[in-house]
């Protein structure tokens, strides 16, 4: 039962306001907004577009169970039961038919226009990308290629794991960076949850994406294979460490010189962390058997 004190003015005042509430905190800024509504910060300028749809989404959607709410209260406090006669009965109410057939339609093709254009600027690749890293997956192991660095031997700089390292993808904040990946065998899938975008490796098709990392980015981030690619599927695992632009050309001149990615991060000043440090490697003796 709902409380004769309510008067509908009041309670249309209410949903008005709670409607108004809602709809300016889409103008505050995306760090404040109830710490995202769930959706996780990214290290790359496209996270922080999906991360404003993903606002936008929600904002627009509490508007409108807001003003929902306050419409069904209102009509509960409205036309509440007064005494014995009937209310008018109304058959057909156009206006209202109208409403709420257009409404859903224009919420949903905004909602489909921002997401069109979204993932369209996501998914957009520049002509000339600052980094070019062709992404090599193969049972259960991860391969990246400097296609624009070459080595001593002259061939293009590489970055392999074996069955005691973990690969380390380096990379410089502030830049963007274009995937070019290539699958061996089965579908894999390239993914780094803090970039907020993965993008399956499939035999036979190159697959391209482009990001554009944070001049704050720098740091250590987990890479997984997203896609079940067979027994060993939860090892194939790599680290991206994210450095200043700096750091990354001094990096990609210590690998020119011969050392290994270990080694050049070591000598720019990480001893401890030459190696992954998000991940750890897996006991690469697979003879042994439980001994329960």
């Amino acid at each position: 039962m709902v409380s004769r004190g309510l008067s509908p003015a009041r309670a249309i005042g209410l949903a008005v306001s709670a409607v108004g509430v809602t709809t300016l905190l889409a103008g505050c800024s995306v760090g404040d907004t109830f710490n995202g509504f769930g959706w996780p910060k990214s290290v790359t300028v496209q996270g922080d577009r999906m991360y404003n749809l993903w606002i936008g989404s929600v904002v627009a959607a509490l508007a409108v169970g807001v003003f929902v709410w306050g419409l069904i209260f209102w009509c509960v406090v409205r036309y509440r039961k007064r005494g014995e006669e009937l209310p008018p009965q109304t058959r057909y109410n156009m206006p209202f038919e109208i409403l709420y057939t257009v409404a859903p339609f224009v919420v949903i093709a905004v909602l489909f226009f921002y997401t069109a254009v979204i993932q369209t600027d996501v998914d957009r690749l520049s002509k000339n990308p600052d980094v070019t890293v062709e992404v090599i997956a193969s049972k259960w192991n991860w391969q990246f290629v400097y296609t624009d660095t070459k080595g001593p031997d002259g061939n293009a700089i590489t970055t392999v794991g074996s069955s005691d390292y973990i690969p380390v993808l380096v990379l410089p904040a502030g830049k963007t960076v274009q995937f070019h990946e290539i699958s061996r065998d089965v579908i894999h899938s390239f993914w780094v949850p803090d970039i907020l975008f993965k993008r399956d490796v499939i035999p036979g098709l190159e697959n391209k994406f482009e990001i554009k990392l944070k001049d704050d980015a720098t740091g250590a981030y987990v890479g997984r294979c997203a896609e079940l690619c067979g027994t060993y599927h939860s090892m194939m695992n790599f680290e991206m460490r994210v450095v200043t632009a700096e750091q990354y050309s001094q990096y990609l001149a210590l690998r020119t010189a011969g050392k290994s990615t270990p080694e050049a991060l070591a000598t720019l000043g990480f001893p401890n962390q030459g190696y992954a440090t998000t991940t750890h490697p897996f006991d690469t003796d697979r003879t042994k058997r439980s001994s329960s």
